[in-house]
């Protein structure tokens, strides 16, 4: 029986600030980023998708709405798909002009392997790995979508893949509204398929 969870990074965010909003509240989607959400709607539009899941965060239940609308589908909120928690949130984290170049800061970096400014990457792959296996139990045969974020959604795919988590965040392979699909046969996996239905973004923008 085979199984599809695509795991999908949200859309572009209107951040006119460009700070790291993390899980702020009322972060929305930009008009490029509803765009974005259409465009895999409609990519997906002749699958066969059987649940819609989303982070709590409005960036993700606005890029799942039109998927879900499409599919005659109301979305699940699953908290274990939230963005990770960050130490800067809500400030710039750009190097030269941002929170980096102010001392007080500097002990957030004493550990990038974990990393110390925030949600440990073993952390973050266990919940989106029950995530994960949430919906595929709930969509077993057919195909369902998880909304998420970047970091959450990269490190899933890195712990799956055997590869170590901590790494460069400026070359993820995890474009916005970017789908990272999990196929199972039964309860294996046995393929992680890597999709840019809606373009490639620069993950080196902060708060894109």
């Amino acid at each position: 029986m085979k199984t599809i969870v695509h795991m999908m990074r949200h859309g572009e965010v209107h951040n006119p600030d460009q700070i790291l909003y993390g899980r702020l509240p009322g972060f929305r989607l930009a008009e490029n980023g509803q765009a974005q959400a259409r465009t895999v709607a409609d990519a997906l539009a002749g699958h066969d998708i059987a649940a819609v899941f989303a982070s709590p965060l409005q960036r993700a239940q606005e890029t799942a709405t039109p998927i879900a609308a499409a599919h005659g589908l109301e979305i699940i909120t699953n908290d274990d798909l939230i963005e990770a928690d960050n130490q800067f949130e809500g400030l710039r984290v750009s190097v030269g002009d941002g929170a980096l170049s102010k001392p007080r800061h500097w002990s957030k970096l004493r550990d990038p392997f974990t990393p110390s400014w925030g949600e440990p990457y073993l952390q973050i792959a266990h919940r989106m790995l029950s995530a994960a296996a949430l919906a595929r139990k709930t969509a077993a045969g057919h195909e369902v979508v998880c909304v998420s974020h970047q970091l959450p959604v990269y490190t899933l795919r890195r712990f799956l893949e055997g590869r170590r988590l901590w790494h460069d965040p400026r070359i993820r392979q995890c474009s916005l509204a970017s789908l990272t699909s999990l196929v199972y046969d039964g309860d294996e996996l046995v393929d992680i398929v890597y999709s840019e239905p809606a373009g490639a973004s620069d993950p080196r923008i902060t708060g894109a």
